[in-house]
């Protein structure tokens, strides 16, 4: 903030303190040591002790201001408000111009000049769309998901937004959970990678810098179990998994320097996890030292009335801030309520006060009270950078997962030969640009979009190859009047595309759960009839969550997970689908076989009766089938287990090495002693390709059951044909360790199995002890 700003506190300063306070600078503070810098915590304190209680409260309040992600609030008083120093927060408003003039009021007109915090859902992308975060999982490149996660910061802080809502790292296992399209799957290991690889790169090396944007970690904590998948739904999980399962990837984030948490809609174990204390204030603060600040999802504080632990908005209000939510969004509780609530003394001002700290040492941090407005020379962003695009494409193609390419006529249907001069082109999706940017696209513009059929007839006129586009069908009706044309483009083709799926926005995201996983419509029946022309056929498949796909792996030759890929979406498949990208992609979440498998995930505890090496694919026929876990009607297994994904190569694992054959549990948890394991793969085919080498463990004999398999590493290699490469993991006490049934986090001795392979089902194994 300019000097100017801060005459009120200069003239109240005494001697070196004041000398102090004014010369630090938040911006030379780094991004793991700014929020604990004593010097920004005393610049705090001297702002506190200035502010009225009605100042203190306006910190805390967040408003819509933009174009609303929610319903909208229908206000219009804002800048009066913020003159008022009665708003913290605003999101949903772009533009350099316009949030400059919002930000002037805040810092020219309010008493004490504090500045604004500019928030937006920047979710995969601000103007440069990426593939949804469920697609950019699949990639299984933190690295990569940390540049497209920088490239979005650099974008959306040009135009004012400085705070995006954003990662989801919960753990979702329900294919069903709308929201399951936001996160990173079902598995904490991987989820935690994904969750610091975003905080990195949202935040950068310096919160102060001004293309750094402030990363919120969310939905506090376990909303991915909702209950049966149903949107905003119940969670009840034991202890355990809450801290085995759910919480780890949120404690990854806020170790890596997160400065802000979301709390959930949901009701946990009895308790909303909006106002539970327990999660916010004893976990959060107490055991990791969080010293960023908590913003309730929209209107989550007044929900806590529907959710019956609250009669009104009074009683929301205070049971949400004193169990640790320190900003509003959009509920309008505090405001209206809290100033009473304190000067009745039912609310120590000391737990507003520690509120408004949290929040205010975010600000300093971000340097907003040296430089609060946005550079407008840069104006707003009216084309994408190239540079952009090009990591756009690099994304979403190492987001496609190839889940089946069968051959036909002695080879596999994929990559597409030159020989295949006519392609017809068939499906809803194959040019709609408005899908291609996935659900919370934000800032996207379809017009930024090349869709398949775009790019394919790009394509194909290059080589002289012809193009035959047929719809066929919408994704959601029961007409069939489009498929004689689809079946007519499929007998005059020497292949088929079938490009089928969800609706981005009406089924991905949140409030939309659904109870059916199918391809939705008639899109399933168009399919059968564009395949009874007996042409090879190569489904590219545009969800957000895993599809039932049954009927399709068993008739359809070649089958793509496309997920929603963004902006270059078409580009990117059409140099897959020809072979000049080799898909790496893997799934990070159980494609179910039917919905009743659902929540499926492969990291399951065994039972004591376990279908092990039975056939499953009938029903029981005697009492040696019958009486185990699992179905009359369906087998237990996933259809595309988790980590899988084929390649146009293929690769060979060698019998893998330990460094060890046992390990003392106690060295193990006081961190002097690891096991290294290492695993020769060779590329084994004629082509390039990218190999996703995973490490699987099992601990058995221990004092509570553990997962029949858990994921403890994995690293993404590029080989060329016939080249080998050795890869090395250490496990240590983060990969051993658990809770207990003492629920202490500590490495027990246990039977260890080790698995070195391409998914969660496969690989090579080894025996190892912790005595």
């Amino acid at each position: 903030m300019p000097r100017r700003y801060l005459s009120g506190i200069r003239y109240s300063c005494v001697g070196l303190l004041c000398l102090t306070v004014l010369m630090i600078s938040a911006s030379a503070q780094s991004n793991s040591s700014a929020l604990n810098d004593p010097r920004i915590d005393t610049r705090v304190n001297v702002l506190l002790n200035r502010m009225t209680l009605q100042e203190k409260i306006g910190q805390l309040v967040q408003y819509s201001a933009g174009s609303p992600t929610g319903p909208g609030t229908g206000r219009t008083d804002y800048p009066d408000m913020i003159a008022q120093g009665g708003i913290g927060s605003l999101f949903n408003l772009t533009g350099a111009r316009e949030v400059n003039a919002m930000q002037k009021i805040a810092v020219e007109k309010s008493r004490l000049h504090i500045p604004l915090i500019f928030g937006l859902d920047v979710i995969h992308g601000y103007r440069t769309t990426f593939p949804v975060p469920l697609g950019m999982s699949a990639t299984w490149n933190p690295n990569l998901v940390e540049k497209a996660a920088r490239i979005s910061a650099i974008e959306a802080s040009q135009e004012g937004v400085r705070w995006t809502f954003s990662p989801m790292v919960d753990i979702a296992r329900d294919a069903r959970w709308g929201r399951i399209v936001e996160g990173a799957g079902e598995d904490t290991y991987l989820g935690q990678a994904i969750a610091r690889a975003y905080v990195r790169g949202y935040q950068g090396t310096n919160l102060a810098n001004p293309d750094s944007i402030l990363a919120c970690l969310k939905h506090y904590v376990a909303y991915g179990a909702a209950e049966a998948g149903r949107d905003y739904n119940t969670v009840d999980i034991s202890h355990r998994s809450l801290r085995q399962v759910y919480l780890p990837p949120f404690k990854a984030g806020i170790d890596q320097g997160a400065a802000t948490v979301m709390s959930a809609f949901d009701d946990l174990q009895g308790v909303p996890a909006s106002a539970n204390h327990y999660t916010l204030t004893q976990i959060l603060r107490g055991e990791w030292g969080f010293r960023g600040f908590v913003v309730s999802d929209w209107n989550s504080v007044g929900e806590l009335i529907p959710q019956g632990v609250a009669l009104d908005q009074a009683t929301a209000a205070r049971k949400a801030l004193t169990a640790g939510v320190d900003m509003d969004m959009e509920s309008n509780s505090y405001g209206p309520t809290l100033q009473k609530q304190v000067q009745s003394g039912q609310i120590p001002e000391s737990v507003v006060d520690e509120a408004v700290r949290r929040i205010l040492r975010v600000k300093f941090a971000m340097g907003l009270f040296d430089h609060p407005y946005t550079d407008e020379s840069k104006g707003n962003i009216t084309s994408l950078d190239p540079e952009h695009v090009a990591t756009a494409r690099t994304v979403a193609e190492e987001s496609f997962v190839l889940l089946k390419n069968a051959a036909v006529s002695g080879a596999p249907v994929l990559p597409l030969a030159s020989s295949a001069k006519t392609i017809a082109l068939i499906g809803p999706l194959a040019d709609s640009a408005t899908d291609m940017l996935g659900s919370w696209s934000t800032k996207g513009d379809p017009k930024d979009v090349v869709t398949l059929r775009q790019a394919l007839s790009d394509r194909l006129a290059q080589s002289q190859g012809k193009l035959i586009y047929a719809k066929g069908t919408d994704i959601l009706t029961n007409s069939e009047a489009g498929f004689a044309e689809a079946v007519s483009a499929a007998q005059e083709a020497d292949v088929v595309v079938a490009a089928l799926g969800e609706d981005a926005a009406l089924m991905t995201g949140e409030a939309a759960s659904r109870a059916h996983l199918n391809l939705p419509g008639n899109q399933e029946k168009l399919l059968e009839a564009v395949a009874s022309t007996g042409k090879p056929v190569v489904l590219v498949v545009f969800s957000g969550r895993p599809l039932i796909l049954d009927w399709e792996a068993s008739h359809i030759p070649a089958i793509l997970e496309a997920w929603f890929p963004g902006v270059q979406a078409g580009p990117a498949l059409v140099r897959t689908l020809f072979g000049d990208a080799n898909p790496s992609g893997r799934l990070t979440t159980s494609f179910p076989r039917a919905v009743g498998q659902e929540p499926l995930y492969y990291n399951h505890m065994n039972t004591g009766r376990p279908a092990d090496g039975v056939d499953l694919s009938h029903p029981p026929t005697d009492a040696k089938e019958k009486y185990l876990s699992r179905y009359i009607d369906e087998q237990n297994s996933p259809l595309f287990p988790f980590g899988f994904g084929l390649s146009y190569t293929t690769f060979q694992y060698s019998s893998m090495t330990l460094s060890a054959q046992s390990l003392k549990a106690d060295a193990l948890n006081n961190g002097s002693a690891a096991l290294t394991v290492s695993a020769e793969v060779k590329n084994t085919g004629t082509r390039a390709g990218a190999e996703v080498v995973q490490l699987y463990i099992r601990q058995q004999g221990t004092s509570v059951t553990r997962p029949v398999r858990e994921l403890k590493g994995f690293q993404k290699v590029v080989l060329a044909p016939g080249e080998s490469k050795r890869v090395e993991f250490k496990l240590g006490r983060d990969e051993f360790a658990f809770w207990n049934i003492d629920m202490k986090d500590v490495v027990e001795p246990a039977k260890v199995t080790i698995w070195v392979g391409p998914n969660s089902i496969e690989g090579s194994e080894a025996a190892f002890t912790i005595q």
